[in-house]
């Protein structure tokens, strides 16, 4: 069923340090009412060199599930577990500015115990 599938896709992966991320929504398949559920993910690696590097990889893999995605933007991450601290800024010009504001909402499902802020400042 594919509502599992979509059940199962992590909300958030991202790696540490300073990288570029992205904000994707995932479809699933459309119900018999016509609805189609959806969900919001964030993904940000630091082997990415441009955003697109990180919407292609995971699209690909979630189109493998029977999943579509729509990237929605992106920016750059900050992640210091060591300080407990994220900072979520910038922009893909490819892309555009994801909105930063979800995406800490996002991050604050994962990681409740760290400060995270978000800016439009830097690329």
């Amino acid at each position: 069923m594919v509502d599992s599938k979509l059940d199962a896709v992590p909300v958030v992966e991202i790696d540490e340090g300073i990288f570029k991320y992205v904000l994707i929504k995932v479809y699933g398949k459309e119900k018999t009412d016509g609805s189609e559920p959806s969900k919001l993910i964030v993904r940000g690696f630091d082997r990415a060199q441009w955003h697109s590097d990180i919407y292609d990889e995971v699209s690909s893999s979630l189109m493998g599930l029977g999943l579509e995605t729509e990237c929605l933007g992106g920016g750059r991450i900050e992640n210091r577990p060591d300080l407990k601290q994220i900072k979520v800024y910038g922009y893909s010009q490819g892309y555009g500015k994801a909105d930063h504001t979800e995406t800490r909402r996002l991050l604050l499902t994962k990681y409740p115990d760290h400060s995270i802020t978000c800016s439009d400042e830097g690329y």
